[in-house]
């Protein structure tokens, strides 16, 4: 947690801004406020999980156990241990691997230990939008991998960022390469105000300063994602004491997100969820699931394999739809295949095998995913149903 000495409001959008990209809209618009309310209450649960306790370690299975059931695998989450007075405390990194430059990582980060109090804002706040992100996105593809890092002992001077760094991305051969580096950290609001307005933070430090114009450019791409994918303004400001600095200060380039209404209760026994703003946590989530699929590039096709030619013959209509799909094999004869439609979530909605014509008039109005598969030819495209 840090205290703001300045800021300048930003309202619209700029010179270097995105477009509107309908796909990722859809996928923001899948963040759930009842997921969001969850994961802060349950962080609360936990105590006081100050570096190194009992209740910072059951912070850290917690966290585990929720990527495990988004349905990451054990291969994809790391453990990058280290000592605080004499206890042992870890950071968290759970690693989607990219389709296109998979050595390339746009890391989304966020400390999770807290000081004196329950900490459900500072930091259980940023640790909810992440969860919800790394949910929203594991089944979407993207170009550049996505590392999602659970920091603890930043409350007591960034040292699990600062640990990672040395230990994980320098001691990498070669050197880690690093896209960009998102830190959320107390982005909860203050309960009964109008928390209409989110701060980007970028980096203005002279020590080094080469990366400080890169850092510009993703924070005014990161203002407009606010905008483009949440109700939110955005607030421009600079980054300091918190869990992208031993980044920074490494060259790496960082962007942030932090709350605009900064809450009088960090580090107190009064930093609870009944003192935040549940609502405006999901809107950042919103816009963070848009800002980390515009970094990590979403591949347009959603191919999850190179198509082969049956696959390229294969399309289906309408779309939209409403009550039924019609399977299509241009220049193709094929007769055994599967198709499954399921949510973002990757709960799987229907299966049929050697059917051409599917009925849909189970599913409620939005979007889904349809995978058809013949032999070990596999392609994924999205289904409109209205």
């Amino acid at each position: 947690m840090k205290n703001l000495l300045f800021s300048i409001l930003f309202l619209g959008f700029f010179a270097n801004s995105q477009t509107f990209n309908q796909n990722y809209a859809n996928v923001s618009n899948l963040v759930s406020q009842t997921n969001i309310n969850s994961y802060l209450q349950e962080f609360e649960d936990l105590g006081v999980k100050t570096t190194g306790s009992t209740a910072n370690n059951n912070a850290y299975t917690w966290l585990k156990n929720k990527y495990l059931s988004f349905g990451y695998s054990e291969n994809d989450i790391t453990k990058d241990n280290f000592i605080y007075n004499g206890q042992t405390t870890s950071n968290l990194i759970l690693t989607k691997q990219g389709t296109k430059y998979p050595n390339i990582y746009i890391i989304i980060c966020g400390h999770y230990d807290t000081i004196t109090g329950k900490g459900t804002n500072d930091n259980g706040s940023g640790v909810s939008v992440i969860l919800e992100v790394a949910r929203l996105l594991k089944n979407i593809n993207t170009e550049y991998s996505i590392k999602f890092i659970n920091f603890s002992g930043e409350e007591q001077g960034l040292l699990g960022s600062a640990h990672y760094v040395s230990n994980v991305v320098n001691a990498t051969n070669p050197k880690m390469n690093i896209r960009l580096v998102l830190n959320i950290d107390e982005v909860g609001g203050i309960k009964g105000q109008t928390n209409d307005t989110v701060t980007c933070e970028r980096d203005e430090s002279s020590n080094p300063s080469a990366n400080n114009a890169a850092s510009n450019t993703f924070t005014q791409q990161l203002m407009n994602c606010v905008t483009l994918y949440s109700t939110l303004k955005t607030n421009l400001s600079y980054a300091y004491a918190s869990d992208y600095m031993p980044f920074q200060a490494n060259g790496e380039i960082i962007t942030g997100l932090f709350e605009y209404n900064e809450t009088p209760y960090a580090h107190t026994e009064n930093d609870t969820y009944s003192n935040l703003d549940p609502v405006y946590i999901y809107n950042i989530a919103k816009a963070t699931v848009g800002a980390v699929q515009h970094f990590a590039v979403v591949a347009q096709t959603l191919d999850t394999c190179t198509p082969k030619d049956i696959v390229m013959s294969f399309r289906f209509y309408p779309n939209p739809a409403k009550d039924h799909l019609q399977l299509e094999f241009l220049n193709s004869k094929t007769q055994r295949f599967t198709f499954t439609i399921t949510d973002f979530e990757g709960k799987t909605l229907s299966k049929t095998e050697n059917q051409t014509r599917i009925d849909i008039s189970s599913l409620a109005k939005g979007i889904y995913l349809g995978t058809f598969k013949v032999d070990d030819q596999v392609i994924t495209k999205k289904i409109m149903v209205e």
